[in-house]
């Protein structure tokens, strides 16, 4: 039989693993107790958090529980999570996506024209990592797939919307798409708070 020591252990690799509110039951069924007995012992670890002043806190809602930061923590928190954020991406990933942002729907052979250069492994690259997704057909012959930005995309880059993009006309986005060339390793594009380092 599981001691209650080693769920509470479980229990607590649960929350830190899975970053998000843990459904009691959920708890309970990988454990194999009963939810009423999961929810005991998450409410325990509860308070003993509390009780030993820790800086990280279980938060209770509903039926789930998550692991949080101690609220009076909340200005070291933001002091730490404030400076200027830096996202690699390969040079070829930059030219891909700054073309797809500023020029919307558009086609694979469109990007292929501006880079001059094939892109099908670059633009399967920015799916994977939803930075950009299919936004259906192009009425050109051939009826080509158009691409578009996400909402993972603005996430990535701190911005609300496409409107805070840096406004560019076609020759400045061709300049900058020719110095993410640039060999200088400190080259970046600032975007919101984000700094775009190229590898």
């Amino acid at each position: 039989m599981t001691t209650k020591k080693a769920l509470k252990s479980a229990f607590e690799s649960m929350l830190f693993v899975i970053g998000e509110p843990l459904d009691a039951k959920t708890a309970a069924d990988t454990v194999g107790i009963a939810k009423k007995e999961a929810s005991e012992i998450f409410r325990e670890l509860k308070d003993e958090y509390e009780d030993s002043g820790r800086g990280i806190r279980i938060k209770e809602a509903g039926d789930t529980f998550q692991f949080v930061s101690h609220e009076e923590n909340f200005e070291y928190i933001k002091a730490i999570c404030t400076p200027v954020r830096e996202r690699r991406l390969s040079r070829a990933a930059l030219e891909a996506l700054a073309i797809v942002a500023y020029k919307q729907p558009v086609t694979r052979s469109e990007i292929d024209s501006i880079r001059g250069i094939k892109s099908d492994r670059v633009i399967e690259g920015l799916i994977a990592k939803e930075l950009i997704e299919e936004r259906g057909r192009s009425a050109a012959v051939g009826r080509p797939t158009l691409y578009g930005t996400t909402v993972k995309f603005l996430s990535y880059f701190d911005m609300k919307d496409l409107g805070e993009l840096p406004q560019l006309d076609d020759e400045e986005l061709e300049e900058a798409i020719m110095s993410f060339s640039d060999p200088d390793p400190e080259s970046a594009i600032e975007v919101g708070q984000t700094k775009l380092v190229l590898c």
